[in-house]
Protein backbone atom coordinates (compact mmCIF):
# COMPACT_ATOMS: atom_id res chain seq x y z
CA UNK A 1 0.00 0.00 0.00
CA UNK A 2 1.47 3.17 -1.11
CA UNK A 3 2.22 6.01 2.18
CA UNK A 4 0.45 8.82 2.37
CA UNK A 5 2.46 11.98 2.91
CA UNK A 6 0.63 14.99 4.77
CA UNK A 7 2.64 18.28 4.19
CA UNK A 8 4.16 20.15 6.64
CA UNK A 9 2.14 21.90 8.58
CA UNK A 10 2.30 25.20 10.45
CA UNK A 11 2.36 25.12 14.52
CA UNK A 12 -1.25 25.66 15.46
CA UNK A 13 0.66 28.33 18.27
CA UNK A 14 1.73 30.72 15.24
CA UNK A 15 -1.29 30.14 13.18
CA UNK A 16 -2.33 33.87 14.36
CA UNK A 17 0.53 35.36 14.34
CA UNK A 18 1.87 35.05 10.73
CA UNK A 19 1.97 38.87 9.61
CA UNK A 20 5.19 40.81 9.27
CA UNK A 21 5.89 43.02 11.64
CA UNK A 22 8.36 45.76 12.64
CA UNK A 23 9.70 47.68 15.59
CA UNK A 24 8.27 51.42 13.77
CA UNK A 25 4.72 50.11 13.11
CA UNK A 26 4.35 48.89 16.18
CA UNK A 27 0.68 49.14 17.44
CA UNK A 28 -0.98 49.95 20.47
CA UNK A 29 -0.48 48.72 23.33
CA UNK A 30 -3.11 45.59 23.96
CA UNK A 31 -4.51 45.89 27.47
CA UNK A 32 -5.07 43.08 29.36
CA UNK A 33 -8.16 42.15 32.31
CA UNK A 34 -5.28 41.36 34.90
CA UNK A 35 -5.46 44.21 37.70
CA UNK A 36 -2.54 45.68 39.14
CA UNK A 37 -2.84 48.15 41.99
CA UNK A 38 -1.95 51.38 42.41
CA UNK A 39 -1.61 54.11 45.00
CA UNK A 40 -3.80 57.30 43.83
CA UNK A 41 -3.53 61.04 44.90
CA UNK A 42 -5.61 60.76 47.59
CA UNK A 43 -4.20 58.10 49.34
CA UNK A 44 -6.54 54.97 47.87
CA UNK A 45 -5.17 52.34 45.64
CA UNK A 46 -6.87 52.07 42.39
CA UNK A 47 -6.81 49.13 39.82
CA UNK A 48 -5.10 49.85 36.49
CA UNK A 49 -4.75 47.62 34.05
CA UNK A 50 -1.44 46.14 32.33
CA UNK A 51 -0.45 46.33 28.95
CA UNK A 52 -0.52 42.54 27.39
CA UNK A 53 1.29 43.40 24.68
CA UNK A 54 3.98 46.61 25.44
CA UNK A 55 5.19 48.77 23.17
CA UNK A 56 9.07 48.27 22.04
CA UNK A 57 11.59 50.42 23.53
CA UNK A 58 14.84 51.89 21.79
CA UNK A 59 17.26 49.17 23.18
CA UNK A 60 14.92 46.04 22.11
CA UNK A 61 12.84 46.88 19.47
CA UNK A 62 12.39 43.30 18.25
CA UNK A 63 11.68 39.48 19.47
CA UNK A 64 15.75 38.69 18.57
CA UNK A 65 16.43 41.84 20.94
CA UNK A 66 14.40 40.73 23.73
CA UNK A 67 15.63 37.41 23.92
CA UNK A 68 19.33 38.52 23.52
CA UNK A 69 19.67 40.95 26.39
CA UNK A 70 17.67 38.22 28.48
CA UNK A 71 19.93 35.90 28.27
CA UNK A 72 19.83 31.80 29.05
CA UNK A 73 20.30 30.91 25.75
CA UNK A 74 17.03 31.82 24.75
CA UNK A 75 18.52 33.77 21.65
CA UNK A 76 18.21 30.16 19.52
CA UNK A 77 14.38 30.55 19.89
CA UNK A 78 13.86 33.67 18.03
CA UNK A 79 12.93 32.44 14.78
CA UNK A 80 10.02 30.35 16.86
CA UNK A 81 8.47 33.80 17.34
CA UNK A 82 7.12 35.39 13.67
CA UNK A 83 5.93 38.52 15.87
CA UNK A 84 6.27 40.53 18.70
CA UNK A 85 2.49 40.08 19.53
CA UNK A 86 3.35 36.36 19.42
CA UNK A 87 6.64 36.81 21.95
CA UNK A 88 3.96 38.05 24.49
CA UNK A 89 0.86 36.59 24.45
CA UNK A 90 1.71 32.61 23.65
CA UNK A 91 0.74 30.01 26.72
CA UNK A 92 3.41 27.76 28.36
CA UNK A 93 1.55 24.94 26.38
CA UNK A 94 2.15 26.57 23.13
CA UNK A 95 5.91 27.75 23.64
CA UNK A 96 6.12 23.91 24.79
CA UNK A 97 4.67 22.82 21.53
CA UNK A 98 7.29 25.50 19.78
CA UNK A 99 9.48 23.39 21.20
CA UNK A 100 11.04 26.32 23.90
CA UNK A 101 12.51 23.80 26.91
CA UNK A 102 13.02 22.79 29.16
CA UNK A 103 10.58 23.75 31.26
CA UNK A 104 12.80 26.06 33.44
CA UNK A 105 13.57 28.40 30.26
CA UNK A 106 9.99 28.47 29.66
CA UNK A 107 9.31 29.99 33.49
CA UNK A 108 12.40 32.57 33.21
CA UNK A 109 10.72 33.73 29.73
CA UNK A 110 7.24 34.31 31.30
CA UNK A 111 8.68 35.62 34.32
CA UNK A 112 10.44 38.32 31.95
CA UNK A 113 7.68 38.88 30.00
CA UNK A 114 6.06 40.09 32.81
CA UNK A 115 8.70 42.04 34.27
CA UNK A 116 8.53 44.32 30.79
CA UNK A 117 5.04 44.29 30.75
CA UNK A 118 5.59 46.40 34.28
CA UNK A 119 8.55 48.62 33.10
CA UNK A 120 11.07 46.61 35.00
CA UNK A 121 13.66 46.94 32.23
CA UNK A 122 17.44 45.92 32.75
CA UNK A 123 20.65 48.06 31.90
CA UNK A 124 19.75 50.29 29.53
CA UNK A 125 15.99 50.24 29.37
CA UNK A 126 15.81 54.17 30.15
CA UNK A 127 18.20 55.51 26.74
CA UNK A 128 16.04 57.38 24.42
CA UNK A 129 18.69 57.17 21.50
CA UNK A 130 19.50 54.00 20.13
CA UNK A 131 20.79 52.83 16.97
CA UNK A 132 21.45 49.50 15.36
CA UNK A 133 21.50 48.03 18.87
CA UNK A 134 24.18 50.94 20.08
CA UNK A 135 23.81 53.79 22.02
CA UNK A 136 26.11 56.84 22.62
CA UNK A 137 27.12 58.55 25.59
CA UNK A 138 28.71 61.62 26.44
CA UNK A 139 29.83 64.06 28.97
CA UNK A 140 27.82 67.39 29.76
CA UNK A 141 29.64 69.91 31.76
CA UNK A 142 28.13 72.34 33.49
CA UNK A 143 29.20 75.07 34.84
CA UNK A 144 26.83 76.72 37.53
CA UNK A 145 29.39 79.20 39.35
CA UNK A 146 33.05 80.08 38.09
CA UNK A 147 34.09 78.07 40.93
CA UNK A 148 31.43 74.92 40.04
CA UNK A 149 31.82 72.33 37.18
CA UNK A 150 29.25 69.77 37.76
CA UNK A 151 29.94 66.73 34.64
CA UNK A 152 27.15 64.40 33.83
CA UNK A 153 26.51 61.72 31.38
CA UNK A 154 24.04 61.87 29.04
CA UNK A 155 22.89 59.92 26.02
CA UNK A 156 22.42 61.46 22.48
CA UNK A 157 21.35 61.03 18.82
CA UNK A 158 23.67 58.99 17.16
CA UNK A 159 25.69 60.83 14.51
CA UNK A 160 25.57 64.63 16.23
CA UNK A 161 28.52 65.83 18.34
CA UNK A 162 27.21 67.23 22.65
CA UNK A 163 27.22 70.81 20.98
CA UNK A 164 25.16 70.00 18.22
CA UNK A 165 22.13 68.73 20.69
CA UNK A 166 20.01 70.56 22.71
CA UNK A 167 19.77 70.70 26.34
CA UNK A 168 15.92 69.08 26.22
CA UNK A 169 17.08 66.66 23.88
CA UNK A 170 19.30 65.11 26.14
CA UNK A 171 18.31 62.31 28.56
CA UNK A 172 20.79 61.08 31.67
CA UNK A 173 20.25 57.33 31.71
CA UNK A 174 20.55 55.40 35.29
CA UNK A 175 23.24 53.81 36.54
CA UNK A 176 25.98 56.01 34.91
CA UNK A 177 28.12 58.70 36.35
CA UNK A 178 31.74 60.53 35.48
CA UNK A 179 34.67 59.57 36.66
CA UNK A 180 37.63 62.12 36.69
CA UNK A 181 36.85 64.83 34.13
CA UNK A 182 35.66 62.91 31.00
CA UNK A 183 35.79 58.79 31.82
CA UNK A 184 32.13 57.29 31.65
CA UNK A 185 31.97 54.68 33.87
CA UNK A 186 29.04 51.91 33.84
CA UNK A 187 27.77 48.67 32.90
CA UNK A 188 28.37 47.75 29.40
CA UNK A 189 29.81 51.24 28.44
CA UNK A 190 32.61 51.05 26.21
CA UNK A 191 35.40 53.75 25.81
CA UNK A 192 35.47 55.65 22.87
CA UNK A 193 37.66 58.84 22.11
CA UNK A 194 35.09 61.35 22.76
CA UNK A 195 32.50 59.32 25.05
CA UNK A 196 31.23 55.75 25.55
CA UNK A 197 29.14 53.50 23.24
CA UNK A 198 26.49 50.69 25.23
CA UNK A 199 26.13 47.74 22.85
CA UNK A 200 23.35 44.86 22.95
CA UNK A 201 25.28 42.01 24.65
CA UNK A 202 24.28 38.97 24.95
CA UNK A 203 22.70 38.57 28.76
CA UNK A 204 23.01 42.03 29.56
CA UNK A 205 19.41 41.78 31.68
CA UNK A 206 20.18 37.77 32.73
CA UNK A 207 19.22 36.96 35.91
CA UNK A 208 22.17 34.92 37.17
CA UNK A 209 21.79 31.74 38.49
CA UNK A 210 23.57 30.71 42.50
CA UNK A 211 25.73 28.09 42.39
CA UNK A 212 23.93 24.57 43.81
CA UNK A 213 25.73 23.17 46.81
CA UNK A 214 24.84 19.79 47.71
CA UNK A 215 22.69 19.59 44.64
CA UNK A 216 19.18 20.85 44.50
CA UNK A 217 16.61 20.91 46.72
CA UNK A 218 15.12 17.68 46.62
CA UNK A 219 18.49 15.72 46.70
CA UNK A 220 20.32 18.40 49.49
CA UNK A 221 18.97 16.57 52.30
CA UNK A 222 20.05 12.67 51.07
CA UNK A 223 23.21 13.96 49.97
CA UNK A 224 24.11 15.76 53.22
CA UNK A 225 22.42 12.66 55.49
CA UNK A 226 25.01 10.28 53.05
CA UNK A 227 27.96 12.29 53.56
CA UNK A 228 27.11 12.06 57.28
CA UNK A 229 26.93 8.72 57.64
CA UNK A 230 30.29 8.45 55.80
CA UNK A 231 32.14 10.63 58.28
CA UNK A 232 30.58 8.75 60.88
CA UNK A 233 31.59 5.76 59.79
CA UNK A 234 35.26 7.36 59.23
CA UNK A 235 35.39 8.43 62.71
CA UNK A 236 34.77 5.41 64.12
CA UNK A 237 37.17 3.96 62.07
CA UNK A 238 40.17 6.32 63.43
CA UNK A 239 38.85 5.73 66.88
CA UNK A 240 39.78 1.59 66.72
CA UNK A 241 42.75 2.11 65.37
Amino acid sequence: MARIFKPFGVPTALKQFLRPYSAAAAPAAITTPRLEKQAGTDGKTQDIKLPLVPRPIPLVPDVETFLTVIGRGLKQHASKFPTWEALFTLTTDQLRELGVEPPRSRKYLMRWRQRFREGKFGVGGDLKYVSNGAAELRVLELAPTPLLRKRYVVNIPPGKKIEEVSRGQMMRPLGYKVQGTRTIVGPYALPKKDGSRITVTEGMWEDRRGHKVDGGERRKAEVRFKRGVAERKARREKLGR
